[in-house]
C-alpha cells in the first residue's frame, strides 16, 4: 500500500432516521445558528412533524504505509442539508428551531468523537476497512443519540427537557 486516497459517503439521518446520500450541505459552524430561511426543503405530504432537520457526516482521508506502519490524513465534518430540511411556518417557533439547531449540533458532536477515535487508533494495512467501520458505528451512536434527544424533549415540546439539552450540548461543544 503506498497511497490511498478516500472520500466517504455522505450519509444523512432526517426525522424518520433513515440514511440517504446527499451533496450539497452547509458545515457546521459555531458561529453560525440557523433560521427558518435556511430550511428550503419542499414539507412532504401528509408530514406529521413541524419541521425536520437533516443533518450528517463526512469524511475523508489519505493514507501512506512509512515503515509498516498507516499514517491517516483525515478530515470529518459535520453539515446541514437545507434542501432536504423543511418547516412548517404557521406551527414553528423559536422553541422548535432551537430544537433542530440541536440536531445539527449533535451531528457535530460526533463528528469530534470520529475525528478523536480515528487520532488514537493504529490502522494496519486495511485502513479503508477500518475506517469505514469506524464511520459506521459513529453514525449507529449519532442516529441513536439523535433519537433519545427527540425522546426525552418530545420533539421540543418538553420545554423544560429542551433547556437541559441546550445546556448539555453547548458545554460539550465548548469543551
Amino acid at each position: 500500500m503506498d497511497k490511498i486516497v478516500f472520500i466517504g459517503c455522505l450519509l444523512v439521518f432526517g426525522f424518520f432516521g433513515y440514511a440517504q446520500e446527499i451533496e450539497e450541505g452547509v458545515l457546521w459552524d459555531s458561529n453560525k445558528r440557523l433560521t427558518w430561511s435556511d430550511f428550503k426543503g419542499k414539507i412532504p405530504p401528509a408530514a406529521v412533524p413541524a419541521a425536520t432537520t437533516a443533518s450528517g457526516l463526512s469524511y475523508k482521508y489519505s493514507a501512506n504505509l512509512i515503515h509498516h506502519e498507516v499514517e491517516l490524513d483525515f478530515e470529518v465534518n459535520a453539515y446541514f442539508y437545507p434542501n432536504e430540511s423543511w418547516y412548517k411556518p404557521k406551527i414553528c417557533d423559536d422553541i422548535i428551531l432551537s430544537h433542530e439547531q440541536l440536531h445539527f449540533d449533535i451531528a457535530e458532536l460526533f463528528a469530534r468523537k470520529m475525528r478523536a477515535k480515528l487520532k488514537r487508533t493504529s490502522f494496519s494495512d486495511n485502513v479503508k476497512a477500518e475506517i469505514r467501520k469506524i464511520y459506521r458505528e459513529t453514525l449507529k451512536e449519532l442516529k441513536d443519540f439523535q433519537e433519545l434527544y427527540d425522546w426525552e424533549t418530545n420533539f421540543s415540546r418538553n420545554t423544560e427537557k429542551q433547556l437541559e439539552w441546550n445546556k448539555k450540548i453547548a458545554e460539550a461543544l465548548a469543551k
